[in-house]
């Protein structure tokens, strides 16, 4: 059975409210993204949600190789698993909001790979050379903890690639395409079969962007913000889209994004989206016709699904109707 996660900007002094509120509507996670110039520190958050929640997994949705050394983000997300009692996931990408709103680009996958590395090294207790100089984190190993699971966000195959030989879970964003999805992950259990390890240790996710209601247009309108910046991640790789029937539509997205307005309906590059693209890439119908799509992709394999349920500035009433179709009527079938 999948897990459900849900995906939220952590807001200062709302991750317990908002932690209470997801573990009470049935979800198994709860994913706070790292963009500092966007919202508050999500370690903080997780922190919080943890320590006002029973059994929901908490995790970075997602950190990058840039803004914080390889040994503070260890320490950071032990901390977290220390805290939540083994609940902690770190996920970890090449990062884009993050970067963007500080003038840099996202991460060469060489440096997220280098990154991954040090960061898995320091999580089990090991010694990681630095230019010569051997550091250690001296107090993880001593936590009684088990290890942080890493979970790589991946959309182009190099990445996907090097997730399946240095993590221990991919998540791709790739959207709802099952195809996409499925040569995504023959991407990671060849690289990890490759690298002489065992590709079924691999757990897979994807992020999806998903709105219950009857009303298309309205469930357009309730994701179309977060759908193209998923896009993004796709015309951000070339590789990741070539040969795809929407290839067209992720290079406009990518070559036009307005970072100014990430996540929101309002952003110049929802434009280039079609209305059949956003129902495509994402989920958007009925209560049966989300489970319906969201059961396909679980039948690929997935262990779990991370769900976008409304952008920046969705209409609120709409947005929390999605919620509730999707916590009470869409989870019960799908379990």
């Amino acid at each position: 059975m999948a897990d459900f996660w849900f995906m939220t900007f952590p807001v200062p002094g709302e991750s317990e409210n908002i932690a209470r509120n997801i573990e009470d509507s049935g979800w198994d996670g709860l994913y706070f993204p790292d963009t500092q110039c966007l919202s508050g520190d999500m370690y903080s958050a997780m922190c919080l949600a943890a320590k006002a929640t029973k059994r929901l997994k908490v995790g970075t949705a997602v950190t990058n190789p840039v803004t914080r050394h390889p040994s503070v983000t260890a320490s950071a997300i032990a901390t977290v698993q220390v805290e939540s009692d083994g609940r902690a996931v770190l996920g970890i990408g090449r990062g884009d909001s993050s970067l963007g709103y500080i003038g840099q680009k996202p991460a060469p996958a060489g440096k997220l790979e280098s990154y991954l590395d040090q960061v898995q090294r320091y999580l089990r207790g090991e010694s990681v050379d630095l230019d010569g100089y051997e550091s250690r984190n001296m107090w993880i190993s001593d936590s009684g903890q088990p290890k942080v699971p890493v979970d790589v966000a991946a959309t182009g195959p190099r990445v996907i690639a090097l997730a399946g030989r240095l993590a221990e879970r991919v998540t791709f964003a790739v959207g709802a395409d099952k195809e996409r999805l499925k040569a995504s992950m023959e991407i990671a259990r060849s690289a990890r079969s490759s690298a002489g390890l065992d590709p079924e240790e691999l757990s897979f996710g994807s992020y999806i962007n998903l709105a219950c209601d009857d009303d298309l247009a309205q469930a357009r309108s309730i994701i179309q913000g977060s759908t193209g910046a998923f896009a993004h991640f796709s015309g951000m790789s070339e590789a990741s889209s070539r040969g795809t029937g929407d290839a067209r539509i992720f290079e406009r997205v990518g070559a036009n994004y307005d970072m100014a307005n990430h996540g929101s309906n309002e952003a110049a590059h929802v434009k280039a989206m079609p209305d059949d693209f956003i129902s495509r890439f994402g989920v958007t119908g009925s209560v049966d016709y989300c489970v319906e799509r969201l059961g396909q992709l679980i039948e690929l394999g997935l262990d779990r699904l991370v769900l976008l349920t409304g952008s920046l500035d969705s209409d609120p009433a709409l947005t929390q109707a999605s919620f509730e179709r999707i916590s009470n009527q869409v989870f019960p079938q799908l379990r």
